[in-house]
């Protein structure tokens, strides 16, 4: 039996998920690597408005798919800063530095892919380190 056999389809209404709450940062997983057999995960990134991210970091481990939902977020993509209102598409491949951030006045939300998955395995350490790091004003 394939991994494939043994997946089932997930069918989630809006704003329901597995949710962690980081303040100004709210992440919302819709489906993991448990669920993908480790292909990807798929969660939505919401950020208040003048909310600073987790700073620029890189994954060695997988690549990025971002795809703006909602109101328009900054994304650093290696050393450059960009607008990305909504409906902007972003591909950040493994290796590459990167961050985001909602230097607007209105609430912004982004679909983010990571692949291969599992990636919410790092999240009880992400909203511990944002505990002790609260989200800072963007601008």
């Amino acid at each position: 039996m394939s991994d494939c056999d043994t997946q089932k389809a997930i069918f989630l209404k809006q704003g329901k998920g597995r949710s962690y709450d980081m303040g100004r940062i709210k992440a919302d997983f819709k489906a993991d690597g448990q669920e993908t057999a480790n292909q990807y995960s798929i969660s939505e990134w919401w950020m208040e408005p003048n909310t600073k991210g987790i700073g620029a970091h890189s994954h060695d481990d997988g690549n990025e798919i971002f795809y703006v939902l909602e109101g328009t977020m900054s994304f650093l993509i290696g050393e450059d800063w960009q607008e990305a209102e909504k409906g902007s598409f972003i591909y950040v491949p493994a290796g590459i530095q990167h961050d985001f951030e909602n230097r607007s006045r209105e609430k912004a939300g982004v679909l983010n892919i990571f692949a291969p998955g599992a990636f919410e395995e790092n999240m009880p350490k992400i909203v511990e380190w944002f505990k002790e790091n609260p989200p800072q004003d963007a601008v």
